[in-house]
Order: structure tokens, then C-alpha cells, then sequence
């Protein structure tokens, strides 16, 4: 029995949640077109990007774990409508209002790539969020993000192997953004 059940019936729950799952997905790929955006305009300043290849990695990496979430979902017979998809759409919304907090935050210099504008275009963030946890757009995007995409699917594969391998990249981008920002930023 679904928590809405007094209120939708089965039918319209499920078109609920299949609609609010891809109303999340398309807000996400909407934040790729954000980040090009950014990007040239960040590069027309004079910003150097560094870590091009990790940056590759990341893209291929999460375009990958996304397929394989929703491959091995359609496998096993998604869309699921059960508590563990809610649970983990829940968790891809949060991400998703996550991502769009850290973009309003650092607004022009937020890019999925390793960007550095001139310092006088690039502000360090330093509100609670940022101070008290050092990458948000990582920790309180990226991964639940991902976690919360394989758990609609009941992906347990893709959230295992794929998050293995996804860390990869991302600890190396985590090590590069901060020696690049502390090379760059004496306050960072």
C-alpha cells in the first residue's frame, strides 16, 4: 500500500512518479547546458581549464553510470513503484536541488569541468554550506545523485561497480580542484 494511496489512485501514482522522475532528469540535463554556457564565457575572461582528461573521464563516467542504471532497470522490469523508488527518487530530487543551490551560489565560475577564471571574476564561496563542507557540488550532488538514479532503477549492480568506478575520477578531481585552488587562491 502507497503512502498516497488515500489520496491518487495506483494508476495516477505511478504517472506522478514517472512524471517527477523525468521532470528531475531533464532539470539535470538542463545544468549541462548551464555549464557550456559558463564555460565560454568563462574562457572568453581568460579562465584556464585544468584536468581536461579527468574532466573526460567524468562526463564519460557519469553518462555510463546513467546507462547502466537505466539498463539494468529495464532489465529487471523498471519503473519499480515501491517504497525503494521513492526512497531514491527522493534522493535525486534532493540532488537535484542541491545542484541548483551550488549554481546559484558561484553562479558564472560553476561548470562541470576544472575552470579558473581570472581573480577578478572568481569569487571564493565561503557561506556555512561551502565552510562546512568543503565540496557540496560533489558530496551533496554527485553522489547522492547517483545513488538515488540507481536505487529508482533497483540498479544494485550500477550502484556497486558503477560507484567504484566513478569514485575514481572524482577523488582525482577533488585532488586537483584543491591543489589548483589553493595555488591560485591564497584564501582558499
Amino acid at each position: 500500500m502507497s503512502t498516497f494511496a488515500p489520496y491518487f489512485s495506483q494508476d495516477m501514482q505511478h504517472v506522478i512518479l514517472t512524471f517527477v522522475f523525468y521532470v528531475l532528469v531533464i532539470t539535470r540535463l538542463i545544468s549541462i547546458f548551464i555549464s557550456a554556457a559558463n564555460e565560454r564565457k568563462l574562457k572568453k575572461m581568460g579562465a584556464i581549464e585544468y584536468g581536461k582528461r579527468n574532466s573526460t573521464l567524468l562526463v564519460i563516467a557519469h553518462f555510463a553510470y546513467y546507462i547502466a542504471a537505466v539498463t539494468e532497470g529495464t532489465l529487471n522490469g523498471a519503473f519499480f513503484y515501491d517504497g525503494l523508488s521513492y526512497l531514491g527518487l527522493a534522493v535525486y530530487a534532493f540532488s537535484i536541488v542541491i545542484l541548483y543551490y551550488v549554481i546559484c551560489a558561484i553562479r558564472h565560475v560553476w561548470t562541470v569541468k576544472l575552470i579558473i577564471a581570472p581573480k577578478s571574476h572568481h569569487v571564493i564561496n565561503k557561506s556555512p554550506l561551502f565552510k562546512y563542507i568543503k565540496h557540496p557540488n560533489y558530496f551533496l550532488n554527485i553522489i547522492p545523485e547517483l545513488i538515488g538514479f540507481a536505487l529508482f532503477f533497483h540498479a544494485w549492480i550500477t550502484l556497486i561497480a558503477g560507484m567504484i568506478i566513478y569514485l575514481v575520477p572524482l577523488i582525482t578531481r577533488i585532488r586537483q580542484e584543491e591543489a589548483v585552488m589553493k595555488e591560485h587562491f591564497s584564501e582558499y
